[in-house]
């Protein structure tokens, strides 16, 4: 079983509840709703602030207590009825989603949910058919409340209504819903003398609890493999079923038989999101990588590494390698401006490129007008690098960026994206620097040398390490199907792929490496190659 800490890609954050759950876990629910709600107000900067407190939430301006207790006689009649029709606008269906699950679950109240805007559809017969058997609530915000009004006056005047008015729909007022539709369903349970956390589990519950389901239940049979699906998606031509995928799946055998046969006398990686997790924070590769590297370096293998950071990876590599190891290290820093080896940290240039000093220009105006940008480096001669504010995914802000490059007359295939920034980069500059340079000063052939990634389609920042004809996506595949496969497990990417690749690294005694990999050849691929 994979453990939280073992995941390079996530940072666990524990907050612990101070006494014991009940049997309907109320009490854990609300501490992740909570949770969740304010890390919205964090990314929502126009949201209302979090209550001080739970007393300081209402419905309809009143306290949740007060409207609870106003509820009395509904209450009577919902526990004298034993079923309630949960009717609600669509912008509360989690308030209404956990209310049917708690009068369920403790065996309180048969349920039944219906969205207000379409309980005209078949539902209303309830009404009339069982109209002494059934209670209705109606879980309404102002979009809707008019319509409920009206609904309601058309109902039979014997059956029994509720309504949970919440003042809207933001993440507050759903905690508010929670809130409430808990002290409702507590205050059923009083009535039937059913405690709604303290149930009395039979035996054969539990025994269907920890029915162990993967025996039982043949997991699925995928017809498409993964690595074939990954090529698929980023083609576009998983829509909207990539049945015929023979063609694919050749290709991809053909790709690893190539792979097994050939000798490596050189791997370049990509940084973030490869040999580290791509996180905003500068963090070094783990221990696991470490080793790997320190391998490879022992069996004369020349390793590179090209990103879009400059100076910080130098200095992080000097904590973890002695200088004898760093020289050792080929770097090709800010997107493969900078190039030398990993014992000298990077000199400022007093160079400039009129391209990037019009990018900034454009930047600024950007900003100017609104656009999330969190903050840009210029770096002269080599590239600018642009930000956003958190949560905002770099895929989308790259055509923002683009279209204003565009717009001026510049151009846009300068612009590469990365899951933390959108880098500009001036003409000439680029990762495939770092293979050139290796080619030319080490004097291997170019099929000696493997990449490694995680951007690999364009406009992302490993388009070009993944367009030489020996490379490997640790995420995103590149496009051309002959090179940029991503082999490693679907549910492994990015530093947990990087590991899983060089965990197939075979040394060899004469020298160079070679990459095993059985596992994803059949017989008859192997006959076929």
């Amino acid at each position: 079983m994979t453990c939280v800490g073992d995941l390079t890609e996530v940072i666990s954050h524990v907050f612990a509840l101070d006494n014991k759950d009940g049997y309907l876990a109320t009490n854990s629910l609300l501490l992740d709703s909570i949770l969740v709600a304010r890390a919205y107000s964090e990314l929502d900067e126009s949201a209302s602030p979090a209550p001080e407190s739970i007393d300081d939430l209402r419905i309809a301006g009143e306290s949740v207590q007060a409207w609870t207790a106003r509820a009395a006689d509904f209450i009577e009649a919902a526990a004298a009825r034993g079923a309630m029709v949960v009717i609600y606008s669509p912008q509360l269906q989690p308030v209404a989603a956990d209310l049917e699950s708690k009068l369920s679950e403790a065996a309180l109240l048969h349920c039944q949910l219906a969205d207000l805007r379409s309980f005209s559809h078949g539902r209303h017969l309830w009404l009339a058919a069982r109209a002494q058997d059934i209670v209705v609530l109606a879980l309404t915000e102002p979009s809707l409340r008019q319509l409920w009004e009206q609904m309601r006056a058309l109902f039979p005047p014997g059956v029994p209504t509720l309504e949970m008015p919440l003042q809207g729909s933001t993440q507050w007022d759903l905690i508010a819903g929670l809130i409430a539709q808990m002290h409702l369903i507590n205050a059923i349970g009083n009535r039937l003398g059913n405690d709604p956390g303290h149930q009395a589990v039979p035996q054969f519950g539990r025994d269907l609890y920890y029915i162990d389901l993967p025996q039982v239940i043949p997991r699925p049979r995928d017809p498409v493999q993964s690595q074939d699906r990954s090529k698929c998606e980023v083609l576009g031509s998983h829509w909207p079923s990539p049945q015929n995928s023979g063609d694919m799946r050749r290709a991809r055998s053909a790709f690893v038989a190539a792979f097994e046969k050939q000798t490596f006398r050189a791997i370049v990686f990509d940084y973030d999101g490869t040999l580290c997790p791509s996180q905003r924070k500068n963090a070094p590769p783990p221990a696991g990588i470490v080793n790997h590297l320190q391998r490879l370096i022992d069996a004369n293998v020349i390793l590179g590494i090209a990103s879009g950071r400059g100076g910080s990876i130098q200095e992080c590599l000097a904590t973890l390698f002695p200088p004898a190891v760093l020289r050792h290290i080929q770097l090709g820093l800010y997107n493969g401006g900078w190039i030398n080896d990993a014992s000298q940290a990077p000199l400022p240039l007093k160079d400039t490129s009129e391209f990037l000093s019009h990018v900034i220009r454009i930047v600024r105006r950007l900003q100017a007008f609104g656009v999330p940008i969190q903050e840009f480096r210029e770096t002269q001669p080599y590239q600018v690098s642009v930000r956003f504010r958190e949560g905002l995914a770099t895929e989308q802000m790259w055509f923002v960026i683009a279209d204003s490059l565009r717009q001026a007359g510049l151009d846009i295939f300068r612009i590469h994206r990365s899951k933390h920034s959108v880098d500009i980069l001036a003409p000439g500059i680029g990762k495939a620097q770092l293979i050139a340079n290796i080619i030319q000063t080490f004097r291997i052939d170019p099929y000696e040398i493997l990449t490694v990634g995680d951007q690999g389609a364009w406009p992302g920042n490993d388009a070009d390490l993944l367009e030489h004809r020996y490379s490997l996506s640790v995420d995103m595949p590149s496009r051309r199907i002959d090179r940029g496969w991503k082999l490693a497990p679907e549910h492994k990417r990015d530093v947990d792929a990087t590991l899983w690749y060089l965990d197939r690294v075979h040394v060899l005694p004469s020298g160079g490496f070679r990459l095993v990999l059985p596992e994803l050849m059949s017989g008859e691929d192997r006959a076929g190659s």
